[in-house]
């Protein structure tokens, strides 16, 4: 009895470590490619009167802005400074949100990593090793 016992519990136990090794290898095939979508990946958001066009990348990091000949009929430098910054700001949410959605298609559903990402909470990332070196709490 305790032979089929051991051998039933062997069995899910190879069955479950197959599982995470397939989960594994997929991962580790996707880097390179994630990697690569990562360092290509662009936003662009133009402000609200589309005289500010601000393009970051996929950390959030400004690439480049551009500005509108028209913003400087105006000549308010302290509206076309907040302008400008309001635009870098929006283009690296967009980015963060971006970079999120590509991880999140490499990586098992629900994992702790996507939601680090999002929330820059390392409590998250670090749960799931929390509650499987602490079964018992």
């Amino acid at each position: 009895m305790t032979e089929s016992v051991d051998r039933d519990a062997n069995r899910a136990l190879r069955a479950r470590f197959d599982e995470v090794y397939g989960q594994y290898r997929r991962i580790r095939s996707g880097l390179d490619e994630l990697q690569v979508k990562l360092t290509e990946l662009r936003v662009t958001e133009r402000s609200d009167d589309g005289q500010v066009i601000a393009t970051v990348g996929a950390r959030g990091e400004l690439i480049s802005v551009e500005v509108e000949p028209s913003v400087f009929h105006d000549r308010d430098a302290g509206a076309l400074s907040r302008k400008i910054t309001t635009t870098i700001h929006r283009a690296s949410a967009s980015a963060v949100n971006a970079t999120q959605e590509l991880v999140a298609g490499y990586l098992p559903a629900g994992s702790p990593s996507v939601e680090f990402l999002r929330t820059n909470d390392f409590n998250a990332l670090l749960s799931r090793a929390d509650t499987v070196l602490r079964p018992g709490e």
